[in-house]
């Protein structure tokens, strides 16, 4: 891997990053305009991470951070885990914003300060700064927020380096929530659910789920950290279904915002709060894609995985938007689900289950697993109804016995229905099958929801 850059790169980088610059000097000279400043920490995000990415890629590689493309003729060793790199970048990038959407409440909170046009009654100037005018609700949620990130993204890093057993570290993701769960309890504590217009007449309007809707959030966070690392194994694959996540969430956003909604809008707020979380998470990742995109110059490692599916999580519960992430995240749910039986050892389930890579024809086929010992009959009848509908592919002897079927992934189901095909190809067709669902599950969100609701928030 190359680690200079080019001086096209640079001098592209520099105007990039001085013009971000000077986009925050110039926001304020009004009120600080944070969604400006926060597309301008994207920006200079998205320079840092291109820059340290390929500046530490040997440095990571002197430390044992690499591995081998599998799905490549040639075999050659690149750098691993730079999803931390793109995860510090992200982090420092949230720290140094926090001024940004607090400035005109830290103004008001401090008797002005330094604003001159700003007049203050003699007491309130004698009694100190008005602390009281201060958001501390909005930044308790957007501390909880970085904490329950830098935690998630310990465990990445964890697991990158002592490769961690599924089974201790499925949960560890509820650990990082809970920074997260403790202020949405203190500051916004709502429980109740809406019932569907059908059922009115039996649960009523509302419907007060209690201690169980904090389950349920603890589960998102489980499912939303692990399910970007079980749809992995070809380049780019990782970082573009997040990319497609996060800018589905960010049109989402941008419908509660002017002028598609008319201000004051009491969702407002919160999706303004989601636009700061995803912005810079978008910058950074779109760098790291450009080094992981076929053929990849790096890898993510599990760090970028834990560390994109928490943001999802967070920015879902702490943006109150929560069921509309699982309808984005809908391929990944399916995806679980698929994998279930090889994840919870059903069927045998080999330690790589990434596609086979056709030395001969220099494409990708769903790879197999192989079954040494007869399957139980309901399994085996299960995995024979599966290859009837298309859902896997299984090769049965003479006696109608199951030898081996297609791993039960969604990457390698794409394979069954398509047939082999160029890795690239293959990312392309999944980030389309992506972004279909997503936009559906909007749809479905903001217009068929009409049917069995009297109105939606937007």
């Amino acid at each position: 891997m190359a680690t200079a850059l080019g001086q096209t790169e640079v001098y592209s980088l520099l105007a990039l990053s001085l013009a971000c610059l000077g986009v925050l000097a110039n926001t304020f000279q009004g009120d600080g305009e944070p969604l400006i400043a926060s597309i301008a920490f994207s920006g200079l995000a998205f320079a840092c991470c291109y820059a340290l990415v390929r500046w530490l890629g040997d440095a990571f590689m002197r430390r044992g951070f690499k591995g081998k493309d599998m799905c490549k003729l040639k075999q050659t060793e690149i750098p691993e885990t730079m999803g931390a790199v793109c995860a510090m970048v992200y982090l420092f990038t949230l720290v140094i914003f926090i001024p940004w959407p607090f400035y005109k409440d830290i103004v008001a909170a401090t008797s002005g300060g330094g604003n001159r046009d700003v007049m203050r009654e003699l007491g309130e100037v004698e009694t100190g700064r008005l602390l009281h005018r201060f958001p501390h609700n909005k930044l308790a949620s957007y501390l909880s927020a970085i904490l329950s990130l830098q935690c998630i993204v310990l465990l990445g890093i964890g697991d990158d380096l002592f490769d961690i057993r599924w089974r201790h570290k499925l949960l560890i993701p509820v650990i990082a929530a809970i920074p997260m769960l403790i202020v949405y309890f203190v500051d916004f504590g709502v429980t109740q659910m809406v019932v569907p217009t059908p059922l009115r007449p039996y649960l009523g309007e509302l419907f007060d789920l209690g201690w169980l809707y904090y389950v349920y959030m603890a589960l998102l966070s489980i499912f939303s950290t692990n399910s970007i690392n079980i749809f992995a194994g070809i380049n780019g694959i990782e970082v573009a279904q997040s990319l497609v996540i996060a800018l589905l969430i960010v049109a989402n956003d941008v419908l509660y915002l002017t002028p598609f909604t008319p201000y004051p809008h009491p969702a407002t707020d919160s999706h303004l709060f989601s636009l700061y979380l995803l912005l810079p998470f978008i910058g950074v990742s779109l760098a790291l894609l450009k080094h992981n995109w076929y053929p990849a110059k790096v890898f993510v490692g599990d760090t970028y995985c834990y560390f994109a599916g928490m943001v999802f999580a967070v920015d879902g519960i702490l943006g109150h938007f929560s069921k509309t992430l699982i309808l984005l995240l809908l391929p990944q749910g399916f995806n679980f689900i698929y994998s279930a039986p090889q994840l919870f050892h059903l069927v045998p389930c080999p330690r790589h289950r990434l596609p086979h890579f056709n030395a001969r024809t220099g494409l990708l086929e769903c790879s197999r697993v192989e079954f040494e010992r007869p399957l139980a009959q309901p399994i085996a009848e299960g995995l024979k109804l599966l290859h009837r509908l298309r859902l896997l592919d299984v090769e049965t002897n003479e006696k109608g016995q199951v030898l081996s079927s297609s791993n039960f992934t969604l990457i390698n189901l794409w394979l069954v229905w398509f047939g082999p095909m160029r890795e690239d190809r293959l990312a392309l067709g999944l980030l389309a099958f992506q972004a279909g669902v997503g936009l559906l599950g909007l749809f479905v969100r903001h217009r068929m929801a009409l049917l069995i609701f009297t109105a939606d928030n937007w």
